[in-house]
Parts: structure tokens; C-alpha cells; sequence
């Protein structure tokens, strides 16, 4: 892993915000998806190693209001160096709902070994519009 000096921070509803560098992620589980997306000149496939955002949701301590179903009221709002945002249900990630192994991706195939920065991918999503590279941040809404 070679997470850049200028590592995603974890915001919002949260006790426990997060620096998302080398040593936050080294405690969490590795886990690998395998993702392929349809692209105007064919399909692209990879197997990405990282950690699941749920877990680092977990390590975050969501904070969650009472009621019934109190989780399926929070989005996460993931924004990459760029400006490019993008939108998760935190329903599609919790286990007694959706369920994605939504990725936080810091290694990829043989082309792509290595990354400075996370990487967001979605399996399962036809298009690669929520595959965002170099996440500057997430913030818990």
C-alpha cells in the first residue's frame, strides 16, 4: 500500500472521524472485489484489493438517530481531488439491507499495482459513474 501524504478524511455523522492513511487501513480487514464495467469501447475488468467502506463505517462509529430504519436516512457524499462527487445509500452498504462490498480500493491488477490515493468501486453498477479515483473525502450526511 502506498497511500500519499495527503490521505481521504471520513466526516459527517460520525463519533470517530477518520484519516483514511496507511495506519487507519492496516487495522481493518483486506478484502478483494472484482468489478467490470461497460465502457463505449467494450467492457473493462479488475480484481482490486482494499477495505469494504462498510468496515470503515464501523471503525467510524455511525451515529444514528432514533428509529426504526434510522440507517436508510444517511448518504455518504464521496468527493475525489478533482471535484467529481458522488452519492451511496448507506442502505446499499449495510448488511440487513443491500449488502454491496462496496471498495475503498489501494491496489489493482498487474496493470495497475499500486495507488497514491483510494479508489472508490461499486460492483454490480453497469457503468463506472461511481468508480471515483483519488477520494479526498467522505462525508457521512
Amino acid at each position: 500500500m502506498a497511500i500519499a501524504a495527503d490521505p481521504a478524511r471520513l466526516t459527517g455523522t460520525v463519533k470517530v472521524p477518520l484519516t483514511l492513511d496507511e495506519a487507519t487501513l492496516n487495522k481493518l480487514p483486506v478484502a478483494s472485489v472484482d468489478v467490470s464495467y461497460a465502457r463505449a469501447s467494450g467492457s473493462t475488468k479488475g480484481t482490486y484489493t482494499g477495505v469494504l467502506l462498510w468496515d470503515v463505517l464501523a471503525k467510524a462509529e455511525l451515529v444514528n438517530d432514533a428509529g426504526a430504519n434510522s440507517r436508510l436516512r444517511h448518504t455518504l457524499l464521496i468527493t475525489s481531488r478533482d471535484g467529481y462527487a458522488i452519492a451511496v445509500a448507506l442502505g446499499e452498504l449495510d448488511p440487513a439491507y443491500g449488502n454491496k462490498k462496496v471498495l475503498l480500493a489501494y491496489k489493482g491488477t498487474d496493470r495497475i499495482p499500486s495507488f497514491e490515493h483510494l479508489r472508490l468501486l461499486v460492483p454490480g453498477d453497469v457503468h463506472a459513474g461511481r468508480a471515483v479515483r483519488d477520494i479526498a473525502s467522505i462525508e457521512v450526511r
